[in-house]
């Protein structure tokens, strides 16, 4: 079924991070929407019965249709053909795209929510403005108080601290450096890495006040970047006319493999101890198939799991949502040729990245009904 003209409604925030991903998807792929705060009255009169929790963004389609959750919004579109579709076709392109999506969307949150919320005092009166805009003044107050207090199972502690400001600015530099040879992470058009990418590096690095000047100063290339995310269609200027095409033959650009390197060494062992966590969690409680992974929809964990950070200790909240993102590689790996699975499998060994992809499970994480659910295969 074909996009239609109609415009589509976005409920969402200018500061939210996940608002912020959907968003540069529908405005590079030229498609018709109009944005509306939570505070909107068919907001809680129409949507929140739908999704059973307040949570952003929601896309409301012209017929009626209620999409919570950022993959859902975009696959939707995919579906129906789009300008610059975000997926590659290519096994080892997509495999890379859904890691990279996964790093800046999950892994980042420390850097996102630490420069916002650990930096408060020297940005409050820009802070406050964005949660008061969308909330009022005494509920903003709430809202960032309850925010700030999330960054301990982040993993924002005083001793990660400032291996995540190391982090940032070692990103920022290889990046940077990416960006003067593409306008895009694998080439000439957005892909599903882009995506996961700039939520984290717009609504919270590159518009809160200190992060981005920290961009802007140090990283021009990636503010610029996070500029050409948030225009309509692809803002490639400086780059000539080129097609808009994704890197040749299935391949990963050079100056792309240092940020590979750059996040395998910050998503592991956290990641790996929170599958295993995970795993655990399921042969103790044996979930049937279908069943929701937690037991009220507005609670996304399963517990706390110690873990570290580049070396810190830290304890995190365990999301099975993780590996609803990450199984989508290994999606694409069972439908690839054994040719191709050894060709990426030989690529991400590399790089120390094969165990992010999360083959051989006998379950899975689905959406259904805009909520995670236990999927056994």
């Amino acid at each position: 079924m074909p996009i239609d003209n109609t415009p589509y409604i976005l409920y969402g925030a200018p500061h939210s991070l996940y608002t912020g991903k959907a968003r540069c998807y529908l405005r590079n792929q030229g498609i018709s929407y109009i944005e509306r705060a939570t505070t909107h009255p068919d907001f809680a009169a129409r949507i929140l019965p739908q999704i059973g929790r307040g949570i952003i963004p929601v896309l409301e389609t012209p017929d009626g249709e209620v999409i919570q959750d950022t993959v859902d919004i975009i696959d939707y579109f995919e579906k129906r053909g789009v300008p610059y579709p975000v997926y590659p076709a290519g096994p080892l392109q997509r495999a890379v795209a859904v890691i990279v999506e996964y790093y800046g969307g999950q892994s980042m949150l420390k850097h996102a929510m630490h420069y916002r919320w650990s930096y408060r005092e020297q940005q409050e009166d820009f802070l406050f403005h964005a949660f008061a805009t969308g909330s009022g003044a005494a509920m903003a107050e709430k809202i960032m108080g309850r925010m700030q207090s999330y960054l301990p199972r982040l993993g924002v502690t005083e001793q990660s601290v400032p291996l995540i400001e190391q982090s940032f600015g070692e990103l920022l530099d290889i990046l940077d450096a990416h960006f003067e040879q593409m306008p895009y992470l694998l080439g000439d058009r957005p892909s599903i890495g882009d995506y996961g990418m700039i939520g984290s590096l717009f609504a919270h690095l590159g518009r809160d006040p200190v992060p981005a000047q920290i961009m802007k100063l140090r990283a021009p290339r990636v503010f610029r970047w996070v500029e050409r995310m948030t225009a309509p269609g692809l803002d490639v200027v400086e780059y000539g006319e080129r097609a808009a095409a994704f890197w040749p033959d299935d391949a990963v650009p050079p100056s792309l493999e240092p940020l590979l390197e750059h996040i395998a060494g910050e998503i592991f062992p956290e990641l790996t101890d929170k599958l295993a966590f995970m795993d655990e969690w399921v042969q103790r409680e044996q979930p049937g198939d279908g069943e929701p992974v937690t037991e009220k929809p507005q609670q996304r964990q399963l517990g706390m799991v110690e873990t570290h950070f580049l070396g810190a200790p830290i304890e995190v909240g365990v999301e099975p949502y993780l590996l609803f993102l990450l199984q989508r590689a290994a999606d694409a790996l069972a439908e690839a040729t054994p040719a191709d699975v050894q060709r990426v499998d030989e690529y991400l060994q590399r790089f120390n990245l094969a165990a992010a992809v999360p083959c051989g499970l006998g379950y899975g994480v689905a959406r259904r009904n805009n909520i995670e659910v236990w999927s056994l295969k």
